[in-house]
């Protein structure tokens, strides 16, 4: 396997040589794990000196200790780093309801692009819709890592020796909070503020607790925030208690739930997304799935809110009363 790695970690270094015509590249830079491995792979192949890292800084919506931890990173690698602000253009993208596709085509890139000229380097692979496309550069942006599988990049970053610390709620997992928010953010400082405080509380919270996920969804209509706690594995009541307490002491937030079993999801959709069952089978098993504790179905309404463009949690409940629910 290390031989397999190694050769995709040449060709790539070789490809980034070839198509850098001026002998520079810009690397977006979360400080995940797919953007270190652009990073480290890049200044292989150009030379640290022509190798620029941009961070997008998304405010309240970065995780507290993650700028901590791109700093660290950039450091380690002897990168220069420069921040630039997103979270306007982020909080404009959530208006119309969740997507971290839009997300990162309307807030991310274009704060990445802002005063660089040449190519620029993304961390997409194959876990997401550019790196499926095979699609090289597109509109200033290169996907070196197009044709790698996440187990590909992990296996690349432990072969090199490159440890990148945990940002987010999980050990696969770095970023963004705002991805937590399952509606429209009609009004950031009701909505917006829920999610961003929330999963910071929780993850202060799990400070001393092993866990494997925790995450904090804000659900429900407009008019009512409702958090869904994930954490896996599920701590002591005593500690499930703590956390609740400290939760609904935030003002935004109007009710507390933990998903301790298998649940069920009401989600409103835009026609578009309700009438694709391949759109829809996406949405849950692919963007939702994975970052809940205990598996989960859903329930799918058309939407007629003119508004939304993606899709909104508007409830949630346990898998077993799903017939009680189910009208």
């Amino acid at each position: 396997m290390s031989e397999q790695i190694e050769n995709l970690i040449n060709r790539t270094i070789d490809e980034i040589k070839e198509l850098t015509e001026d002998g520079r590249l810009t690397v977006a830079f979360s400080g995940g794990l797919d953007s270190t491995l652009v990073a480290f792979l890049a200044s292989k192949a150009l030379g640290t000196n022509n190798v620029k890292l941009v961070n997008v800084c998304f405010g309240p919506y970065s995780y507290s200790k993650g700028l901590e931890i791109v700093a660290s990173l950039a450091e380690k690698l002897s990168l220069k780093l420069e921040f630039t602000p997103g979270y306007e253009a982020q909080e404009g993208v959530w208006r119309t309801g969740p997507s971290c596709n839009r997300c990162t085509r309307l807030a991310k890139l274009p704060a990445v692009r802002g005063g660089v000229i040449g190519l620029i380097a993304t961390g997409a692979n194959q876990s997401d819709s550019w790196g499926k496309t095979g699609i090289v550069i597109k509109d200033g942006f290169y996907a070196p890592l197009r044709e790698w599988t996440k187990d590909q990049i992990n296996l690349a970053l432990t072969h090199l020796g490159i440890e990148v610390p945990r940002i987010g709620e999980a050990p696969v997992r770095e970023g963004c909070k705002l991805k937590h928010l399952l509606k429209i953010m009609a009004n950031p400082s009701y909505h917006g503020y829920s999610v961003a405080i929330s999963n910071e509380v929780l993850l202060d919270e799990l400070e001393d607790f092993q866990h494997t996920l925790a995450n904090v969804k804000i659900i429900g209509p407009l008019s009512k925030n409702i958090a869904l706690v994930n954490v896996s594995p599920l701590p002591p009541e005593e500690s499930r208690t703590r956390i609740t307490k400290s939760l609904e002491g935030i003002d935004s937030i109007d009710e507390v739930r933990w998903v301790e079993e298998p649940a069920v999801l009401k989600i409103m959709a835009n026609p578009g997304l309700y009438n694709s069952p391949e759109a829809r089978e996406w949405v849950l098993n692919g963007r939702l799935a994975p970052e809940f504790a205990y598996p989960i179905q859903a329930r799918w309404v058309n939407s007629k809110n003119n508004r939304l463009e993606t899709f909104q949690v508007i409830d949630c409940w346990r898998l077993e009363d799903d017939s009680a629910n189910s009208d």
